[in-house]
C-alpha cells in the first residue's frame, strides 16, 4: 500500500468522529494475546504507536480483516487486492517488481514497501502521507494506479454480501449497514498483526535459549551499527525519518517527502525503510532501481550523487558523498542482513490466504 494521494489526510478525521460515535458497540470474542497474530508485543521492541487499547484484537474481527486483505473486490475490476501486491513470502512487498502493479495491468509510481511492524509506525508510505494505519487503505483502494476504486462502491458490495454483513454485526454489533468507520477498523486488525520479531537476531538478542550469530554476522552488526545506524536505528532498524540518499541529483518524476510538505527542502527525501527481512524484497529503493543488496552497498559505498537536499551525514570531506565499506565489511554486512530474514513470519498458516 503506498500510494500518496493527499485524501488520506482528509479521511483520517473518518476514524475520531466514528470513535465517538461507535465507542460503546461490543469488541466480541476478545481472546488471550497468544492466540491472535502480533498482539504478544516483542520484549526487545520499543511501545507500538498503535496500541492494542486503540483496536482491541478479537479473533473475529482479525478474521474478517484477513478476508477483507486478501479480497480482490476491493479494487474496481475485482482482481486486485491488497494481498496481490503484498505477498507473505516476500514480509508482504513484492519481490522482483520494481513497480507495483495495479488493476488492468498498469505500474504505479513506486516500489511495493514489505508490510510489516506497522504498529510502530507514525506514517506511512515512502513520502509519510497516511498519518494512521486505519485510514492508510484508503490511498492504494482509491488510487487510479492500484485498485481504482472509491469507497462508495467498495461499501456497496460488502453490503450485498450477506456473509459480509454478518461477520460484521458479529465483530461490530448492531443492526444498521456497513460503514466506513466498520471497514478501517477490521482491515487494520489484520495489517496491525503483521508483525515481524522473530529472526534469528531477534532469539540473539532476546537471548533466547540455543540462540546465536556467527563471528561474520556479529561483525556486520557492529558495521551496521557504526556506519549506517544513524538511519537504520534501534530494534526495528528504521528510525523513521525522510531523508535523501544520493539517488538523483534532481527530482522531476518523485519528490519524495516533498510531495506531502510541498517544501523544497523535502525534495528527494524518502522515507528509511526498515532492514527487517531486507534479504527477500528485492528490488531495492523507492523505484526498485536497485535488483541486489550488492548493488544497494555499492551505491552507498561509491554510486552517490550531490544535490541540494543530500542527507549531511553521508557527505564526505573532499571525497564526495558515501560510506566508505571495505570488501571484508560488505561481506560481514551481507551476512548480518540475511540474519533479520524471519522465517516465521513469512509462513506463519495464519496470516496467508484463507
Amino acid at each position: 500500500m503506498k500510494s500518496t494521494f493527499l485524501l488520506v489526510a482528509a479521511w483520517s478525521l473518518l476514524g475520531t468522529v466514528g470513535l465517538a460515535a461507535t465507542s460503546c458497540r461490543p469488541d466480541t470474542d476478545v481472546l488471550p494475546n497468544k492466540q491472535i497474530p502480533g498482539t504478544q508485543l516483542p520484549s526487545n521492541f520499543p511501545a507500538p504507536v498503535y496500541g492494542l487499547d486503540e483496536n482491541p484484537p478479537t479473533h473475529a474481527a482479525f478474521e474478517l480483516g484477513r478476508k477483507l486483505f486478501y479480497d480482490p473486490r476491493l479494487s474496481r475490476t475485482g482482481k486486485v487486492s491488497c494481498g496481490s501486491c503484498h505477498q507473505q513470502s516476500s514480509a508482504f512487498a513484492d519481490a522482483g517488481h520494481h513497480l507495483s502493479q495495479g488493476v488492468d495491468g498498469q505500474l504505479g509510481a513506486r516500489n511495493t514497501p514489505a508490510l510489516q511492524n506497522l504498529r510502530w509506525k507514525p506514517n506511512f508510505f515512502a513520502d509519510g502521507g497516511p498519518k494512521h494505519i486505519e485510514t492508510m487503505p484508503l490511498a492504494p483502494i482509491t488510487n487510479p494506479l492500484e485498485m481504482d476504486e472509491t469507497l462508495d462502491n467498495v461499501l456497496g458490495k460488502l453490503n450485498a454480501d450477506a456473509e459480509y454483513r454478518r461477520r460484521f454485526t458479529q465483530v461490530f454489533g448492531g443492526s444498521g449497514p456497513i460503514d466506513s468507520y466498520q471497514f478501517l477498523r477490521a482491515l487494520a486488525q489484520f495489517t496491525a498483526s503483521l508483525t515481524s520479531s522473530n529472526s534469528r537476531y531477534d532469539h540473539y538478542v532476546r537471548h533466547e535459549a540455543g540462540a546465536s550469530l556467527t563471528d561474520v554476522e556479529l561483525r556486520g552488526l557492529a558495521v551496521l551499527r557504526q556506519k549506517c545506524g544513524n538511519c537504520h536505528a534501534g530494534e526495528l532498524f528504521t528510525d523513521e525519518s525522510f531523508r535523501n540518499n544520493g539517488l538523483d541529483r534532481s527530482f522531476p518524476q518523485d519528490s519524495g517527502r516533498a510531495h506531502i510538505t510541498r517544501s523544497s527542502h523535502d525534495a528527494g527525501r524518502f522515507k528509511v525503510p526498515s532492514l527487517r527481512n531486507v534479504a527477500l524484497t528485492a528490488p531495492y529503493m523507492h523505484d526498485g532501481r536497485f535488483n541486489t543488496l550488492p548493488e544497494v552497498l555499492d551505491h552507498y559505498n561509491h554510486g552517490m550523487v550531490e544535490s541540494s537536499t543530500l542527507d549531511p551525514q553521508l557527505r564526505r570531506a573532499g571525497q564526495g558523498p558515501g560510506i566508505a565499506l571495505s570488501v571484508e565489511e560488505r561481506q560481514s554486512l551481507l551476512s548480518f542482513l540475511a540474519a533479520l530474514t524471519d522465517e516465521q513470519f513469512i509462513k506463519d498458516p495464519q496470516l496467508a490466504e484463507q
